[in-house]
């Protein structure tokens, strides 16, 4: 980038990243049982309450997930990172669940912290990432 003006803003947080899922019910399951986030929101809107607005997130986080329905091609192909300070904890623990498509083992490269990835049943990525240490 070679512009270095800064523009001025108010935006102060991600609040919510979104995935497009083909059944929410069956995403609201793969995260809530088996990666153990809670359900923050599930609320019909719409005109008719023809649709459905679906949230999760890890117990602790402020950022939240939305699981939508496609709006234009098909469900997957989206990705988010979350941290824990016990990668092959968390690795040990959802390959002990089963049925998650998951990395065989945690991996790590020069300059990047330990991580894996999993996707979820649409083919949506969570890469499940060392928490830097605290400050």
């Amino acid at each position: 980038m070679t512009d270095t003006k800064q523009a001025s803003t108010t935006l102060s947080n991600i609040g919510v990243a979104m995935f497009t899922v083909a059944d929410q019910d069956a995403a609201i399951a793969f995260y809530t049982e088996k990666l153990g986030f809670e359900l923050r929101s599930d609320t019909s809107f719409g005109e008719n309450g023809e649709m459905r607005w679906v949230e999760v997130a890890p117990p602790s986080s402020r950022a939240r997930l939305a699981l939508n329905p496609p709006m234009r091609d098909t469900p997957g192909g989206g990705g988010i990172g979350v941290e824990t300070s016990d990668v092959l904890g968390e690795h040990a623990r959802l390959k002990a669940i089963g049925g998650i498509d998951l990395d065989a083992e945690p991996m790590q490269t020069p300059g990047a912290p330990l991580m894996f990835m999993l996707r979820d049943p649409d083919g949506n990525t969570v890469v499940v990432v060392e928490a830097p240490p605290a400050a």
